[in-house]
């Protein structure tokens, strides 16, 4: 097992950072760590991603794990760990980004939906794989994929908020991943980054709770 799975596992939420802008990315970030999240992941869809992931593992690697998100393919891969990613995550399941991930010694959590991808995912290595998206599916699909497939870790993303967090959990949930519910790009936009570490701190003492 990883350190990052170790992690993941210990501190249950990643924050996923989508679309911000440059300009707010350092402070936004900054305002979730004093509200207690230890991992975050900017996809690679956000303009200027790679250089946010090599800036924040210098500023931020010895307080949070630093991963990116919406990892398509191989290429991808390759340039998020050159800028220092910790951990990729992504929508779907490459074979090849899970095996470059295996290889170089960094987990790949990819996405994935049916029993025989989640299982294919963790034949090809993955320490841990995403379900997505879970707020189409519902917690109830994640209790009942769980039950035959206990023993794989399961990272669920989308629709989780406050009054159903411990839900996704007890549904089986190592972790979960969340975007807007805890990167409010109002509050970001608007500087109200002490909003951000109070929502973030609900969440993991939430999370902590359990």
């Amino acid at each position: 097992m990883s350190d990052m799975l170790d992690k993941l596992k210990q501190e249950k939420i990643v924050a996923i950072f989508r679309g911000i802008e440059d300009q707010y990315a350092d402070r936004a970030a900054e305002a979730l760590i004093d509200g207690g999240i230890k991992l975050m992941e900017i996809t690679m869809n956000t303009e200027g991603a790679v250089g946010m992931i090599h800036r924040w593992r210098n500023r931020f690697g010895a307080q949070a794990g630093i991963g990116a998100g919406t990892v398509l393919d191989l290429d991808m891969a390759q340039e998020a760990v050159a800028a220092g990613a910790q951990f990729l995550i992504s929508p779907n399941l490459d074979e090849a980004v899970v095996d470059y991930g295996v290889k170089n010694g960094v987990p790949v959590w990819p996405g994935v939906m049916t029993p025989t991808e989640i299982v294919r995912a963790w034949k090809a290595g993955a320490e841990a794989v995403k379900i997505f998206p879970m707020a189409t599916l519902g917690v109830k699909y994640l209790s009942e994929i769980r039950a035959p497939l206990d023993k794989i870790p399961m990272l669920a993303t989308g629709g989780v908020d406050l009054d159903n967090i411990r839900d996704y959990f007890k549904a089986g949930a190592c972790a979960v991943g969340m975007g807007s519910k805890l990167v409010h790009m109002e509050w970001v936009r608007n500087g109200r980054f002490d909003l951000l570490t109070e929502r973030a701190r609900q969440f993991t003492d939430a999370a902590k709770s359990l």
